[in-house]
């Protein structure tokens, strides 16, 4: 589940966004993501709220911390702050939302020293092309990286071409933010080009969008929904199969990358 711009709203809003992310747990999905610039700290709180009551090994918090916190001694200043917000004592994975001018050396260093001291069971990187994940790796203790989060929809395949593989070979998993598209533009447009295929599919466009992101199997995708009828449709997109007909018709409106290119963000 991810929960960027949660808790941003009013009181009101934000008490349905915890219900929402309730009902996820109790239904059996098992990842949250989140960081501190989100709302710069809201959504944050908004998890901690959520997750009391529950088994805390039954699911993951993932989090992120800002690029110019990421010196040892300020990840450890911000990782102590996100965990007062979400009100647990550990995180399951911490990312370098994206990179910054502190050598990698330095950030891997303060990972590696959280990681010692308990505070988190693994970390890894957010916004990293395969020319980063290269650099990260050669730095000590760098090939502990378990995770890098890149933006990826039908409408930013740059992935496919190295980062995926690039992941694979070397036992980095993957998670892809945003499934439906950068925005509520991007998103009309996927509705209004890809509309007729869900439709023959007796799906949504939400349903399809998330099918196809996960659809090979090596992608954790993490949708933010702002309602329970939503949720609901999301979890049936693990159900969805593609015939290769259809995979076909998707590749023609939305190729997949020949070549290079960087990467998109948000």
């Amino acid at each position: 589940m991810g929960t960027w711009r949660l808790g941003e709203g009013d009181l009101l809003e934000t008490q349905k966004e915890i219900a929402i992310l309730k009902y996820g747990l109790h239904h059996g999905v098992n990842v949250i993501d989140t960081a501190e610039m989100y709302g710069e700290g809201k959504a944050e709180r908004a998890v901690g709220t959520a997750i009391k009551g529950f088994d805390r090994d039954s699911f993951q918090i993932i989090s992120k911390f800002y690029p110019y916190h990421a010196t040892p001694e300020l990840i450890k200043d911000s990782l102590e702050k996100s965990l007062k917000r979400l009100q647990t004592d550990y995180l399951d994975v911490y990312l370098l939302h994206w990179r910054g001018n502190t050598p990698l050396a330095e950030t891997v260093q303060g990972l590696e020293a959280v990681k010692k001291a308990g505070l988190i069971k693994s970390w890894g990187v957010s916004n990293f092309n395969t020319d980063d994940l290269k650099e990260l790796a050669a730095v000590p203790d760098g090939e502990n990286c378990q995770v890098n989060e890149d933006l990826y929809n039908l409408t930013s395949r740059g992935v496919e071409y190295s980062v995926l593989p690039y992941q694979k070979e070397h036992g980095i998993d993957f998670v892809g933010y945003s499934p439906f598209g950068s925005d509520n533009n991007e998103f009309l447009k996927l509705k209004n080009e890809l509309g007729d295929v869900a439709a023959q599919k007796h799906i949504s466009i939400f349903e399809l969008l998330l099918a196809w992101c996960v659809r090979n199997n090596d992608v954790l995708t993490i949708p933010k929904t702002s309602s329970t009828d939503h949720f609901v449709s999301n979890l049936k997109a693990i159900d969805i199969d593609f015939t290769p007909d259809e995979l076909e018709l998707i590749d023609k409106i939305y190729p997949k990358p020949t070549k290079e290119e960087p990467l998109d963000t948000i």
